[in-house]
C-alpha cells in the first residue's frame, strides 16, 4: 500500500484492532475502548475486509491471532506510537488551567507515603485536573502501562516493556513498625520470634522480608497477610504484632501516635523505587510536566534514570 493509498485506511479502525491483539476479547476490547461490542464486532469486519484474512478465530473464549494479524502488528503498533508522539507535539499545556485526567499507578506504600505532598501541590499548581490511582505492583505495572490503563507507574520494577522509560526516584530502606512507645530496640531474636503482619496484595505471607533473613540463615513468624499499609495502625495498637514497610511510608503511618517505628535488627539491602513511563510519551508537554511534579515529592536527590 502507497501512502496515497492511506486515505482507505480508518486510524480508529488500527486503535481498535491493536486493542484486540492486546485482549483477544470482542466485550474486554469494548470496555477499555469506551464503545459498545456491536461497534467491536463492525469496526472487525470492516477490518478483515481491509486485510482481507479472518484476522482472528475464535478459540473457546478467546480470539486467537491469525498469522497475517501477528505479521501487522509488528509493524502497526511502532507506527501508532510515531503518531501519537507527532501529535503529542502540537499540543500545549497549562497545568493552571487544564482539565486533563491523569492515570498514575502507584503502589499501596507509595499511595500511603508519598502521595499526599504531591496532591497537595497539584491541587495549587493544577486544581482542575482529575487523578486516577490505580494500584499497581511490579508483576502488574508494565501490562497497565502497555494497556494505556495508566501512563506513568511508580512502584518497585523488574521486567518491563521493550519501550519504558525508567528512572530510580529513592533508595528504599526497610523499617519495623509496632505498637507503643518503648525505647529498646528489637533484637534479632525478638524480631524473628514476634508476631508478624505481611502487606502485599497478593495474599501472600511471604516477602522481600523473608528473602533477607534466609540470607542471613533466619526465619520469621507470619500470622496474617493483609493487602494495604493502611490498616497497619489499627492492626498493631495494643499486640505484640510487628510489621516492615519502606522507611517513607512507616514515617506516614508513625502520624497517628498509635504505633512507633525503628531500623531493622539487621542490615537489609536497600530497594530502588522507580517511576516508569513509555516512550510514546517522552515528549507529551502534559506527561512531562506530570513526571516532573512526580520526581520532585516522590523523589530524592539520588534518583537516575535506569
Amino acid at each position: 500500500m502507497n501512502r496515497h493509498e492511506l486515505r482507505k485506511a480508518d486510524i480508529n479502525l488500527m486503535i481498535v484492532f491493536e486493542t484486540l491483539m492486546q485482549e483477544r476479547n470482542l466485550t474486554r476490547a469494548a470496555e477499555k475502548l469506551f464503545i459498545t461490542q456491536p461497534t467491536v464486532s463492525s469496526a472487525l469486519s470492516r477490518l478483515r475486509a481491509l486485510f482481507n484474512d479472518p484476522l482472528f478465530v475464535r478459540v473457546g473464549n478467546r480470539m486467537e491471532p491469525s498469522a497475517r494479524a501477528l505479521e501487522a502488528l509488528e509493524y502497526l503498533s511502532p507506527a501508532l506510537d510515531a503518531m501519537s508522539i507527532a501529535l503529542s507535539l502540537t499540543r500545549d499545556f497549562d497545568p493552571f488551567t487544564s482539565t486533563i485526567t491523569f492515570r498514575i499507578g502507584l503502589s499501596d506504600d507509595v499511595e500511603s507515603g508519598l502521595l499526599p505532598p504531591f496532591l497537595q501541590a497539584l491541587r495549587t499548581e493544577a486544581p482542575n485536573v482529575v487523578v486516577v490511582v490505580p494500584q499497581v505492583d511490579y508483576w502488574r505495572l508494565p501490562e497497565l502501562l502497555v494497556s494505556g490503563e495508566v501512563t506513568v507507574g511508580v512502584s518497585q520494577t523488574k521486567a518491563l516493556p521493550a519501550n519504558a522509560r525508567r528512572k530510580v526516584l529513592r533508595s528504599m530502606r526497610g523499617r519495623v513498625l509496632r505498637s507503643g512507645t518503648s525505647h529498646h530496640p528489637l533484637t534479632l531474636d525478638e524480631f524473628c520470634d514476634r508476631p508478624h503482619v505481611q502487606v502485599l496484595p497478593t495474599g501472600k505471607v511471604e516477602g522481600v522480608v523473608d528473602d533477607w533473613l534466609r540470607a542471613i540463615g533466619r526465619s520469621r513468624n507470619v500470622v496474617l497477610s493483609v493487602p494495604q499499609f493502611s490498616s497497619l495502625p489499627g492492626l498493631l495498637t495494643g499486640t505484640d504484632l510487628l510489621a516492615c514497610s519502606p522507611d517513607f511510608a512507616a514515617q506516614a503511618l508513625i502520624g497517628s501516635g498509635a504505633v512507633m517505628t525503628e531500623a531493622l535488627p539487621f542490615e537489609p539491602d536497600s530497594i530502588e523505587l522507580a517511576m516508569v513511563w513509555l516512550s510514546t510519551t517522552d515528549n507529551d508537554p502534559a506527561e512531562r510536566w506530570l513526571r516532573g511534579v512526580l520526581e520532585k515529592f516522590m523523589g530524592s536527590a539520588n534518583g537516575r534514570e535506569g
